[in-house]
């Protein structure tokens, strides 16, 4: 959780010092997936591994799972409204939303955030 402008700046600044990826976490519940260092620095930072399990999860969702275009690399964006409600959605490469989840609070402290789940990792966009 951001309590203040400084720490989102903070943590703003960190993120854009991450590109690659030498370290990996392997996600307790969803085995089969990894998230990179950049992703562990996010939810650790911003108290955000709900954010991993939310995409994971919908790993099952028969629109992802079933989807041959989302197999190999999804999308997944995070807009956080000024009434601290959100939008999670994925898409495919073409831009093109797959699913969308309306979360109804969060204390979330960037205004937005995207990754890519590539080949089973979750990375930041500039890690890919």
């Amino acid at each position: 959780m951001c309590d203040n402008n400084q720490r989102r700046q903070e943590i703003e600044a960190n993120l854009s010092q991450f590109c690659g990826s030498t370290t990996f976490y392997r996600h307790p519940l969803f085995r089969g997936f990894l998230y990179t260092e950049g992703v562990q620095y996010l939810a650790e930072a911003a108290e955000a591994y709900w954010l991993i399990d939310c995409i994971l999860s919908h790993q099952i969702n028969p629109k992802v799972k079933n989807n041959p275009d989302l197999q190999e690399f999804q999308l997944w964006q995070l807009v956080v409204s000024e009434d601290q409600t959100a939008v999670l959605t994925c898409l495919r490469d073409t831009d093109d939303p797959v699913l969308s989840q309306e979360i109804g609070y969060t204390d979330f402290c960037l205004p937005e955030i995207s990754f890519y789940l590539c080949n089973k990792t979750l990375m930041l966009k500039s890690e890919y």
